[in-house]
């Protein structure tokens, strides 16, 4: 019986080198997870004295009972790549195998294909949630994330235009008496952005404003029925009355009119037409080409300070081919576009299971669920008990080279001592064969 515990000692010895050679291969594999072999104890049962129920015997071997892996944290590798994804804390990416099946994986070095999908270096696909273009989630359905990458994304007429401006409040009053009226402060205090028509043509948003009286302020626009429009508009092109503003006395904007002298449904904000000079856009419009806008002047001010812009937002662009992918801390999904665009394509999922010890690996830092590992809980990055995203970085593996080095010679010389065991026991029979 010696010759087997020995040889049991061997094979578990060897077994164990085997596991500590697969960490300190994979020492810089991104994701991975240390191994480690379990031994467990087997013992002979012997007969009792009546021939009945067993009781306890010598110690006959050693056995695996379970190669095991510690789920620690790795330390964060910062790489830059915008599609390199770390995991700060617990969970898993949730990935889509090419033959169908769901795995997970902490391995976040992600890349874009031909076709837009954000894949693993085997081809597996990551998953998430569907969000929209702000990246608010529309669904708690999980399903591959994938960018277009074919044409580029459409433009979007300006529809929405906010000024933020200060009006001085020391400015002389305009002038109307002369015909047609041009207002004469208009030459000196006026502000000019580009906005976009249906089909990504840039259109001139231009705005003059005119103080009429004692915090009251008119706001002007080019008059679109001039051919040939010249900035600032002159006698010849006289400007069209937009809307009025008044101030009180600290400043604040406290009514706006529009061109009808009616009160504005909401402080600041009116209607405007744009016009753009595509023969091929609203050809139905009179004149062509026209289109409708909102003009937020809520934020005007009138301090005792030079004119100046403070900001000119409107919210039209023309059109453009994607120029880069990267996924945020929170997991959403952005591209961006030559026109200046992002957009979110979606928010990254992550799982947890209430047993990760039962997950079976299956290759590539890849692991699936098993009935030991139970269900996967899905659920957001940052959110519960999952961890946080670090983007632009990976998770270096958890294997201390240092430790798996000792743990190295230590089993070596375990399985030295096995040997030795075996060496003895046939010294032993070699004795007892050669009594005479």
């Amino acid at each position: 019986m010696g010759f087997q515990t020995g040889l049991s000692g061997l094979n578990a010895s060897s077994k164990r080198m085997d596991v500590i050679g697969n960490n300190i291969s994979n020492a810089n594999t991104v994701g991975m997870k240390v191994s480690r072999t379990e031994f467990t104890e087997l013992v002979a049962s012997a007969l009792g004295p009546s021939g009945g129920g067993g009781r306890s015997g010598g110690g006959i071997g050693v056995a695996v009972g379970a190669i095991t892996q510690q789920f620690s944290q790795g330390t964060m590798n910062v790489t830059g790549n915008s599609l390199d994804v770390a995991i700060n804390g617990g969970g898993f990416f949730e990935i889509t195998q090419q033959d169908g099946t769901k795995a997970y994986t902490r391995d976040g070095q992600f890349k874009l294909t031909s076709d837009g999908d954000i894949v693993t270096n085997t081809g597996a696909n990551l998953m998430g949630y569907p969000t929209d273009s702000l990246g608010v989630t529309t669904s708690t359905l999980v399903q591959k994330l994938s960018v277009p990458t074919g044409a580029p994304i459409p433009a979007l007429a300006t529809s929405e235009i906010t000024a933020e401006f200060n009006l001085d409040s020391r400015a002389k009053l305009g002038s109307t008496a002369v015909a047609p009226a041009v207002p004469v402060s208009i030459g000196t205090v006026g502000t000019t952005m580009t906005g976009y028509d249906a089909q990504g043509v840039p259109v001139s948003i231009n705005l003059y404003f005119d103080k009429t009286s004692a915090d009251k302020w008119d706001v002007y626009v080019p008059d679109p029925n001039i051919p040939a429009v010249t900035v600032p508009p002159t006698p010849l092109n006289p400007p069209i009355l937009l809307a009025s503003m008044e101030f009180d006395a600290n400043g604040a904007l406290i009514g706006t009119l529009d061109n009808t002298g009616t009160a504005t449904a909401t402080l600041g904000v009116v209607n405007m037409d744009l016009y753009s000079s595509n023969p091929n856009v609203n050809l139905a419009s009179t004149p062509p080409g026209q289109f409708s806008a909102t003009l937020d002047l809520s934020r005007a001010t009138q301090y005792g300070t030079t004119f100046a812009v403070s900001s000119l937002t409107q919210d039209g662009y023309t059109a453009g081919n994607l120029t880069g992918v990267k996924i945020s801390e929170q997991g959403i999904l952005t591209t961006t576009y030559s026109n200046g665009q992002t957009q979110a394509r979606g928010q990254v999922s992550l799982a947890d299971f209430r047993n990760v010890q039962g997950l079976t690996p299956v290759g590539a830092g890849a692991w699936v669920e098993t009935s030991a590992s139970g269900q996967p809980v899905e659920g957001k990055p940052g959110n519960g008990n999952f961890g946080k995203l670090r983007a632009g970085a990976t998770e270096d593996s958890n294997v201390d080279l240092t430790a798996e080095l000792i743990n190295m010679m230590t089993a070596q010389r375990d399985y030295q001592a096995n040997a030795q065991t075996i060496k003895t026991q046939d010294q032993v029979m070699s004795t007892l064969v050669n009594l005479r």
